[in-house]
């Protein structure tokens, strides 16, 4: 079990993803933590790493030769992404929407369409007491985050233990995150825009076979329907985090949990054991 990835993942923004993350990763002493939300990173706020290093993600934009061009729109009708448009007689190159496949220049039947590196993004690794941090940071105004995520999850250490926070929401970006995880802990709150995104990160944990137990946040007497559904859905609900202010206001100060409410170590442990025999039986 040193070798396992766990991804700390919601159907949902603000249901407290990173406190799970974090202070399962503290409390079980976790020697590489992944922050994958690189659109808007935040666990190194709660972990402080000290900075050791950045490297670019360059990704190649397509750069085209209007003197070989000869407007047959193959490159167009390729393009799944619409990265690339024929307008008046020109070819038009979106590089926001480009996914970097490269087979716009595999079809032109002309070679008019080179490579360019361009930048995307950077890779930030860091160093919290003896966790290695390792995040992304999505470059304002690009709109392709997985190029990022894969940049940090291929940096990381295959054979350490490793907390993963994924971005909110089951759209590509949580998908890349994970991907090829060992378990998913899914981190939702008693609310129906809570069960409903609940339902959909569900369903594509299922889909890509990942085992997963979900923690409910701001738990309070509304639990039951979220708990009734689990249990249809034949996944168990591993931890309640009560609906506490003094909670948030630490959250808030970029305190950890298990700092102001030592107690909860233990739990986070129990959580992490009850992950374990999850992934033997």
């Amino acid at each position: 079990m040193d070798n396992i990835t766990i991804a700390v993942t919601s159907g949902k923004g603000g249901t407290g993803k990173t406190t799970v993350a974090t202070n399962l990763a503290c409390s079980i002493n976790a020697p590489q933590f992944l922050d994958c939300d690189v659109e808007d990173p935040n666990a190194h706020l709660f972990l402080n790493p000290v900075l050791q290093r950045t490297e670019p993600v360059l990704l190649p934009l397509p750069v085209v030769d209007y003197e070989k061009c000869i407007q047959c729109g193959k490159c167009v009708d390729f393009c799944e992404y619409n990265a690339l448009a024929l307008v008046k007689d020109k070819i038009i190159v979106f590089s926001e929407l480009c996914h970097a496949c490269g087979g716009c220049s595999i079809v032109c039947p002309v070679d008019a369409i080179s490579e360019q590196d361009r930048s995307i993004g950077i890779v930030e690794f860091g160093q919290a007491g003896d966790m290695k941090l390792i995040d992304g940071l999505l470059e304002i105004g690009e709109a392709v985050a997985p190029p990022i995520i894969k940049a940090v999850k291929s940096k990381s250490d295959k054979n350490l233990l490793t907390i993963l926070d994924s971005p909110p929401g089951t759209g590509c970006p949580m998908v890349e995150s994970i991907n090829g995880c060992d378990f998913a802990l899914l981190v939702t709150e008693p609310t129906p825009f809570g069960l409903n995104d609940l339902a959909l990160a569900t369903e594509v944990v299922k889909k890509l076979e990942i085992p997963a137990g979900v923690v409910i946040n701001r738990s309070d007497e509304n639990d039951a329907e979220t708990e009734e559904y689990c249990k249809e859905q034949e996944i168990p609900v591993l931890m309640k985090i009560p609906m506490d202010r003094s909670i948030a206001e630490a959250y808030s100060e970029g305190k950890m949990l298990i700092d102001v409410k030592p107690k909860w170590k233990d739990k986070f442990n129990k959580l992490f054991d009850d992950i374990k025999r999850m992934l033997t039986e």
